[in-house]
């Protein structure tokens, strides 16, 4: 498996969409996109960088950077997140991770004293022809939506 690097085009894929749509990365074109790879809903940190994501969204909006957050939880369970943290950007849904093996942020971890294979949280900016433009893994939730926003900001003023 080749690793996705910076500056290099993203391949094109496509995953279920909260907005009722399916995903495409070929139609977002134009477009600068962040997306942001989480574990699982309904986590405190998962939450929380969602929460994050959300209040900066008029500032990314202005921007005209399109957010989008993805987990291998299945659509159902991303709508009632959405509902109950009012998310205002649509989840992704990666439940067989083709898309989590594209960008491999599948990680094994030690959950409790037990291994288990689950989600790096991981954020990618894919600039408007497709091109990697940064990337973030091992995030720490705490301050990484304004640090993605500046960075958008950055490529946005190129």
């Amino acid at each position: 498996m080749t690793i996705l690097t910076t500056g290099q085009t993203v391949p094109d894929f496509s995953a279920e969409s909260t907005d009722g749509s399916l995903f495409s990365l070929a139609a977002q074109r134009g477009s600068v996109l962040v997306l942001f790879f989480y574990p699982r809903d309904n986590t405190p940190g998962c939450t929380r960088e969602n929460q994050d994501f959300r209040d900066l969204k008029p500032e990314f909006d202005a921007l005209g950077v399109q957010l989008y957050g993805i987990s291998r939880d299945s659509l159902k369970s991303h709508a009632r997140f959405c509902e109950k943290q009012a998310l205002n950007f649509p989840l992704l849904s990666d439940e067989s991770e083709s898309v989590c093996t594209l960008f491999d942020v599948m990680r094994e971890k030690n959950m409790y004293g037990k291994k288990v294979r689950g989600i790096e949280r991981s954020t990618f900016l894919i600039g408007s022809e497709g091109e990697l433009a940064a990337v973030w893994r091992k995030v720490n939730v705490e301050g990484h939506a304004a640090e993605v926003l500046e960075a958008c900001r950055k490529l946005c003023s190129q």
